[in-house]
């Protein structure tokens, strides 16, 4: 299976039986979903679905994956439709079994923003949107968030740990400099134990 990598929270995976883009948001531009037969969504905010670009996959014959509560909002404000999921949850993309896990976006401040979250788990990927839930679930690849006004640096490094994968690569950074991601770099490849590495855009890697 190929992952690749493109802006903040984004990545393609492509299998010998298609392609499944997730969280194709505002600040990936570069995403590709072309051919993309799947778009997985963890949650309604910007920076991880331009509604515009996945309305006009949907359109195109692109299945749409998200929780109820955006599902419900894209059938009514945007004549989308999608496919709703929830936690503990199963279905196939591209010859992968999905395995939805989570459930809430992780708090910034009073409660907020208080919107569903949810997490995919493919063929042993873990995307986990903007939380830090750790499934019950083996993950040998992990999509680890680095940058979020709802983080902090000490809870990414205990999320690895606690989850435990064979490899890691950082999302949802698109709010660091260069000098903020070599930082957020530097800990993970010292406290994370696990095989840590940034991929570039558009870089991708076997997995």
């Amino acid at each position: 299976m190929r992952l690749t990598k493109f802006g903040h929270a984004c990545v393609r995976l492509d299998t010998a039986e298609g392609a499944v883009v997730i969280d194709p948001g505002d600040f990936s531009p570069d995403a590709d979903l072309d051919s993309a037969a799947d778009v997985l969504v963890t949650h309604e905010h910007a920076d991880h679905i331009d509604v515009d670009r996945v309305a006009t996959a949907v359109r195109a014959g692109a299945r749409l994956h998200t929780n109820a509560a955006l599902a419900s909002r894209l059938a009514d404000e945007y004549d989308v439709a999608a496919n709703a999921v929830e936690p503990g949850e199963t279905f196939s993309v591209a010859g992968l079994q999905v395995r939805v896990v989570g459930g809430e976006h992780a708090e910034i401040y009073d409660g907020l923003p208080g919107c569903a979250n949810i997490g995919f788990v493919l063929a042993g990927v873990y995307h986990p949107g903007d939380a830090l839930h750790v499934p019950d679930v083996d993950v040998e690849t992990l999509l680890v968030p680095v940058s979020a006004p709802w983080l902090k640096l000490s809870e990414v490094l205990d999320f690895v740990r606690a989850v435990g994968p064979s490899r890691a690569f950082p999302i949802h950074d698109a709010l660091l400099s260069d000098i903020g991601n070599a930082g957020a770099d530097r800990w993970l490849d010292m406290k994370g134990d696990t095989d840590y590495r940034r991929l570039a855009p558009k870089q991708s890697v076997d997995v």
